[in-house]
């Protein structure tokens, strides 16, 4: 028997609301300080008491001189950007409160090569004003659907500008605007990742990639969403034994009530297949095993395995307006290093961060026993995470590298990176400074059907 998808979500989405807490919405007074004393998108437009991190100021909305648009690859806006000072093994302590655990560790485990190279804090991050007016209707109705497990009243825009709430509800709201942060409607990118090995060796693994952002879909509303956050495509060029594989995604809202939808197309095989297992903590056979599958994105998918807290603001050194690293022609070579990328290409500047904390759950199985999240305020792009093993030892270090896709405008990572500090190797997905393009973004709005299965099959043959 078939049943009406619409129907089907409506009844599980009912029955998952009233089986558990909903976190409320804020008042419309509340909400009526975004634009005002908070920013549209809803951290506090007032710096530092220091001065150390500066007011925001509209952030980043028009390209430098000599850009031509969407599609190539970006220029520094600060070429006359200078390192005010460079944090490494030997002075890390002067500077232990503004570090992330996981960044000391890097230092710990790579004395004499990783460095912290820190630059003036630039708040550049913005959004079209479209997107700030659904953001502030969200703030007053935008609701989470069961313990963290989906939201609701929401659409266009951050659900969760002003966070509310407990501890926990409040964690939740944090995870759920870096899962729905904007980004743009269509992206298009060809890019490689590598895991780099001890002694720096390294093959790419290059694909092309298209991701349709359901919940920004301008033509669309909250009733229109199936249940789709995005939809995600990806093809394998290379190298050879991979090429011609591609994976189809279709990431759902509650994953709850109904797990996001996955297929692989194996080229050998010429055959497309459910990827049930594209989950949680499944290896990614690309990175050789050192990102999972919920590691993607810095993190994605459900929050049902852990218990959440939030651990408040802080004030710490993140990468950020990294341009460098992201410039035309910087040979992949240059970028990546023996046990890290290269840290004369990064930039790093103070910012304010919310923190919070990943318990894993008693019964519950994931590699990560913990996880600590560093979500920037102004972007809500997780930039670091610190990941525990099963012996409760950090294990892994996660940074994502952002910068303002200027043409959008918006902060979106250039490179994420995932070091495991036991083995001593590292991954990094999306290279394409060799590529003759970056990203290119589109107001294109894509037939669904173009992200179904049997659209994967015919794409996958030609």
């Amino acid at each position: 028997m078939r049943y009406n998808k619409n129907v089907l979500f409506g009844s599980l989405l009912a029955l998952s609301v009233a089986a558990a807490p909903v976190s409320a919405a804020v008042s419309q007074s509340q909400a009526d300080r975004l634009g005002k004393d908070l920013t549209p998108f809803g951290s506090p437009k007032a710096g530092n008491k220091s001065g150390t991190i500066p007011d925001w100021d509209g952030g980043l909305t028009e390209p430098p001189p000599g850009y031509e648009g969407s599609g190539q690859h970006h220029i520094n806006p600060f070429p006359d950007d200078q390192v005010l000072f460079t944090i490494t093994a030997a002075n890390m302590d002067q500077y232990s409160d503004h570090l992330s655990e996981g960044v000391k560790a890097m230092f710990e485990t790579y004395p004499t090569t990783f460095k912290v190279p820190v630059y003036k804090s630039r708040r550049t991050h913005a959004i079209p004003d479209w997107v700030a007016k659904n953001v502030k209707d969200n703030a007053t109705s935008a609701e989470m659907v069961g313990e963290g497990a989906g939201i609701k009243g929401a659409y266009g825009g951050y659900p969760f500008p002003i966070l509310s709430g407990n501890d926990e509800q409040k964690a939740w709201q944090v995870m759920w605007n870096h899962l729905t942060r904007w980004r743009g409607i269509y992206v298009t990118r060809r890019s490689s990742e590598v895991a780099v090995q001890q002694d720096g060796d390294y093959s790419l693994v290059t694909s092309q990639q298209e991701v349709f952002f359901n919940f920004y879909n301008p033509k669309g509303d909250e009733s229109t969403l199936d249940n789709i956050i995005f939809y995600y495509l990806s093809f394998t060029l290379s190298p050879p034994r991979l090429a011609g594989g591609a994976i189809l995604i279709q990431e759902t809202l509650n994953q709850i009530i109904e797990p996001r939808n996955g297929w692989g197309y194996n080229a050998g095989q010429r055959r497309v297949r459910r990827a049930p297992n594209l989950n949680y903590d499944s290896p990614i056979a690309a990175s050789d095993n050192l990102r999972t599958a919920d590691d993607t994105d810095i993190f994605n998918g459900a929050l049902d395995k852990y218990n959440w807290k939030y651990l408040g603001k802080r004030e710490i050194y993140i990468p950020y307006n990294c341009y460098r690293i992201g410039e035309a022609g910087v040979p992949y070579s240059k970028i990546l290093g023996i046990s890290h990328v290269n840290p004369d290409l990064t930039r790093w500047e103070l910012h304010r961060v919310h923190v919070v904390e990943a318990t894993l759950k008693k019964g519950e199985r994931h590699i990560y026993s913990k996880r600590r999240f560093y979500v920037d305020e102004d972007s809500w792009n997780a930039v670091l995470v610190d990941q525990y093993d099963s012996r409760g030892n950090l294990w892994r270090v996660t940074m994502g590298l952002p910068k303002n896709y200027y043409e959008l405008p918006g902060v979106w990572t250039v490179l994420d990176v995932y070091h495991d500090l036991q083995a001593r190797r590292y991954h990094v997905l999306g290279l394409d400074t060799e590529e003759p393009t970056t990203r290119v973004f589109s107001d294109k709005i894509p037939n669904k059907r173009y992200f179904s299965p049997a659209s994967l099959r015919r794409r996958s043959v030609r």
